[in-house]
């Protein structure tokens, strides 16, 4: 089966012929094609370990603005699931962060959650240790937080309204919080969501968030349990993410992608998206 680049930039920034003329070179092209429209160019070759080429594609590209994917091209319909990160991939903040905002601790918070997401410290203990901080946080902190913080990343509507207008399944799965996936999920158009639920008696934070807490682990199981409950496999699932967290299911699925991601997160996927929005993955996918 022939392995297809896809190229997906800026005005203008596929215009040079050199460059797609040293891409095509890297081995037998079957053919090229060009989306104008939506600054996208691909190249078939004949040849079938995009795992190979990947890293001859990249020094290529070099610090180019352009992003890029190298797989195995696939039949029309062949991608059956999305499941999405929402914390610094579908929107552009950590809401644990800003919630350490409003809970004064601001700084205490951010340390920790810049640690975890770089996969130099446990996930679970750093949501535990991190809510723990905000004990007596007003409930009502978390309407202002999502009111005046939480904005969606550029393309993430119209990646999932693109993912669902293709037959797949959308999951929004998070190591953040119930209160905030059920309002993205809604603005995005996500199947389902999943999420950590924050614990309140009389109104204020307990400094618990409810067991057990949804990791890494959980993020690989809900992958392995949606493929079972949509009897697909895993190379038909799509996961995107930025964190340490999101890698084990970013490993897993057919096509994992790094969006705006840490350098950990970064060298575990398959492609990544630095320059472009979210919605550089319907292009990816051929969607």
């Amino acid at each position: 089966m022939p392995t297809v680049l896809t190229l997906v930039a800026g005005e203008g920034q596929l215009r040079d012929e050199a460059l797609l003329a040293e891409l095509a070179g890297l081995a037998p092209v079957q053919r090229q094609r060009e989306l104008v429209a939506k600054g996208v160019f691909e190249i078939f070759y004949n040849a079938d370990d995009p795992a190979v080429l990947r890293p001859k594609v990249a020094n290529i590209i070099g610090e180019r603005p352009i992003d890029f994917c190298i797989r195995r091209e696939t039949p029309e319909g062949h991608w059956k699931l999305l499941i999405a990160d929402m914390d610094s991939t579908m929107i552009t903040v950590e809401c644990i962060d800003e919630l350490g905002d409003f809970a004064g601790v601001r700084e205490q918070v951010v340390a920790i959650t810049e640690r975890a997401m770089r996969g130099e410290i446990d996930f679970e203990g750093a949501l535990a240790e991190r809510v723990a901080l905000m004990k007596g946080l007003p409930e009502s902190a978390l309407a202002e937080c999502f009111d005046t913080r939480v904005k969606l990343s550029p393309g993430a509507r119209e990646m999932v309204q693109g993912c669902r207008a293709a037959g797949m399944h959308c999951a929004l799965v998070s190591g953040g919080f119930t209160y905030f996936t059920e309002r993205v999920a809604g603005l995005c158009g996500f199947h389902e969501n999943r999420a950590n639920r924050l614990l309140f008696e009389e109104g204020v934070l307990t400094g618990k968030v409810a067991e057990p807490i949804l990791g890494r682990q959980a993020k690989i199981e809900s992958l392995d349990e949606l493929c079972t409950r949509l009897g697909i496999r895993h190379d038909q699932a799509v996961c995107i993410g930025d964190g340490a967290n999101d890698i084990g299911m970013i490993e897993k699925a057919g096509l994992g992608v790094a969006y705006r991601a840490k350098p950990i997160t970064k060298n575990a996927a398959d492609c990544a998206i630095d320059h472009g929005g979210l919605d550089v993955l319907l292009r990816f996918l051929g969607v």
